[in-house]
C-alpha cells in the first residue's frame, strides 16, 4: 500500500504543482494567466487520451502495467522540467497526464485485491492518501522550490519520485491474481446498465463545479484575499490538509455507510462553502478556512466512488476503472477553461466559485439518484 501511494503522491504533485506557482510560471512563459491554465488542461487531456489503453492492457498482469505506469510518471515530468516554450511544457504535461488515470484506475482494483473484506474502501482511500499527503506536503514545497529557485526544480523532483515509484511496486507490491478476461466486447457489457452513468456523470458535474474555482485559487488568494506569493507555501500545506482530512474521512464513513451517499452529500457540502467564499474571500481568516473545507469536498468523494466504481463493472473493471478517471479530469480540463473564460471575461477572480454552483447540484443529484435507487435498503 505504501508503494501504491507513493505513486499517487507523484501525480499529486504533479498534477496540483500548477495551482501553487501558475502566476511564476505565466511570467516565465510570458503569457497571462488565463492562457497558463492550459498547463492544467493539458495534464487533464493526457489523463483522457492514456486512461482508455487500459482496454488493450486486459491479457498483462496487474503488476506489471503499474511499473510501467511509474516509468512514464518519471518521464513525462523530467521532460516538462526542461520545457525552452510554451508548447514544449505543454507537451511534457499532457505526457505527464498520461498515466494519471490508469494507475489511479488499476491501483484502485489492486488495493481491493489486498484489503481485508469489508475494508475495501478504506484500502483505496489509503491509496489516494499519497495524493493528499502531495497536496499536504509535496505542492507546498513544489511551491517554495519554485519561488525561491525555478519550477524547473520541482518538475526534476516529480521525475525522480516516479522512478523510486518504480523501484517500490517492483520491491514491495506482491503479484496479485489477474482479472478474468471477458474479450475485448465483454469489457463494455457493464455500460449497459444505469449505476454506472450516474457515477460518471457525478464524478464529471462535481468535478467540473468544485475545480472551477481550485483551479485559480493561487490569483483568487494573492489578488483578492492579499497574501503574499511567498505565503503560498504554507497556503498549499493548509489546501492539502482539507483534501488528506476528507479522503480519509470519506473512506472511513463509506465502509460504514453506502458510497453513493456519502459521495453525494460530500459534493453538496461544497455549495455552502464555495457561495461564502466568494462573499468572504477578501477577508483572509474566512478565505484560509473556506479554501481547506473546498478542498475537504473536492477529495471526499474520490475513494467511495473510485471503489465503487469497480464493484459496478464486473467484467470490465479496467474501463470501469478508466472512465471514472477520464470523467474526473475531463471535468478538471473544462473547469479550468471554464474558469478561465469567465476571468478574462472581466468577471474577478472568485466568480469560477458562483459559476460553478449549478454544476455541482447537478453532480450530487445524480448520485443520490444513485443511492435511492440502487443503494438504499428498502423497508
Amino acid at each position: 500500500m505504501l508503494a501504491l501511494a507513493l505513486g499517487t503522491f507523484a501525480l499529486g504533485i504533479s498534477e496540483f504543482l500548477m495551482m501553487g506557482i501558475l502566476g511564476d510560471l505565466a511570467a516565465n512563459m510570458g503569457v497571462s494567466i488565463s492562457e497558463a491554465g492550459h498547463f492544467i488542461s493539458a495534464y487533464a487531456l493526457g489523463v483522457c487520451c492514456g486512461a482508455p489503453a487500459l482496454l488493450f492492457s486486459r491479457k498483462i498482469a496487474l503488476k506489471k502495467i503499474m511499473l510501467i505506469l511509474a516509468a512514464v510518471i518519471a518521464i513525462g515530468n523530467l521532460l516538462a522540467s526542461m520545457a525552452p516554450n510554451f508548447w514544449t511544457l505543454f507537451a511534457g504535461r499532457f505526457i505527464s497526464g498520461l498515466p494519471h488515470g490508469a494507475y489511479f484506475g488499476v491501483g484502485a482494483i489492486v488495493a481491493r485485491k489486498l484489503a481485508a473484506p469489508g475494508k475495501e474502501v478504506s484500502a483505496v482511500s489509503y491509496m489516494i492518501a499519497g495524493m493528499t499527503v502531495a497536496t499536504l506536503l509535496g505542492v507546498p514545497m513544489g511551491t517554495f522550490i519554485s519561488n525561491m529557485f525555478t519550477w524547473r526544480i520541482a518538475f526534476i523532483i516529480v521525475g525522480a519520485t516516479g522512478i523510486l515509484t518504480f523501484l517500490a511496486i517492483h520491491s514491495w507490491v506482491p503479484t496479485v491474481p489477474d482479472l478474468p478476461d471477458m474479450g475485448f466486447k465483454g469489457q463494455f457489457r457493464f455500460l449497459k446498465t444505469l449505476p454506472p452513468w450516474l457515477i460518471f456523470g457525478g464524478v464529471l458535474f462535481g468535478q467540473i463545479g468544485i475545480y472551477c474555482w481550485y483551479s485559480y485559487i493561487d490569483p483568487q488568494l494573492t489578488q483578492v484575499s492579499g497574501f503574499s506569493t511567498g505565503a503560498l507555501t504554507w497556503l498549499m500545506v493548509l489546501a492539502g490538509f482539507g483534501m488528506f482530512a476528507g479522503n480519509l474521512i470519506a473512506g472511513k464513513l463509506s465502509d460504514r455507510y453506502k458510497p453513493s451517499w456519502v459521495a453525494a452529500w460530500v459534493q453538496a457540502s461544497a455549495i455552502p462553502v464555495l457561495i461564502l467564499f466568494f462573499f468572504l474571500c477578501q477577508y483572509q481568516i474566512a478565505a484560509v478556512a473556506l479554501m481547506m473545507l473546498g478542498t475537504a469536498a473536492l477529495f471526499g468523494s474520490g475513494s467511495p466512488l473510485q471503489s465503487s466504481i469497480v464493484g459496478y463493472s464486473r467484467g470490465g473493471e479496467m474501463l470501469g476503472a478508466a472512465c471514472i478517471q477520464i470523467a474526473y479530469n475531463a471535468g478538471n480540463a473544462i473547469a479550468a477553461w471554464i474558469g478561465g473564460k469567465v476571468i478574462a471575461a472581466g468577471y474577478g477572480y472568485t466568480a469560477p466559485a458562483i459559476v460553478g454552483i449549478p454544476i455541482i447540484i447537478a453532480g450530487c443529484t445524480l448520485l443520490f439518484i444513485l443511492y435511492a435507487k440502487y443503494e438504499r435498503v428498502k423497508g
